[in-house]
């Protein structure tokens, strides 16, 4: 990393039209990205751990190639929530560490979904990553979610 590094924070939410049981089902999943993200191309969690495991690391390939790691930090069933970080990334994503969290939403039985996380970045590369981050990770993983759920 650079001498000069900046931290950036992305902070995206959504109301998904469906139980948070349902919802919570398919994130839950450490290692089912592949199954809903279209920029997965393919996942598994080393060592065979379970996916639900706190230490697990998941291991992908993107559409465009990228292969990356990213190790589960915190599950909680009760909270449905979770956390996790990024150990390898083919882009200048440092200290990435990232939240889901889902809350019931009782007007219509829908779900508040909050994903957030922060990293450094080399100064200058802001924008474009926070970008990259919050529209081509998080967005695109919404709509996917929301068409997954709806189709359950």
């Amino acid at each position: 990393m650079s001498a000069t590094a900046a931290m950036v924070k992305v902070d995206k939410s959504t109301v998904i039209d469906a139980p948070i049981e349902r919802v919570w089902a398919v994130l839950r999943d450490f290692n089912g990205h592949e199954s809903w993200h279209p920029a997965v191309a393919e996942s598994r969690i080393e060592n065979q751990n379970p996916a639900d495991k706190i230490g697990a690391v998941r291991n992908f390939r993107l559409e465009d190639g990228g292969v990356l790691r990213e190790q589960l930090l915190a599950l909680s069933d009760r909270e449905h929530s979770f956390s996790y970080c990024l150990l390898d990334t083919p882009i200048p994503l440092f200290n990435y560490v990232a939240h889901v969290a889902l809350k019931p939403v009782t007007d219509g039985n829908r779900t508040f979904w909050q994903w957030r996380s922060s990293f450094t970045t080399p100064e200058g590369r802001e924008e474009e990553l926070q970008r990259v981050v919050g529209e081509d990770i998080y967005m695109q993983g919404f709509a996917a979610i929301r068409n997954t759920v709806a189709k359950a």
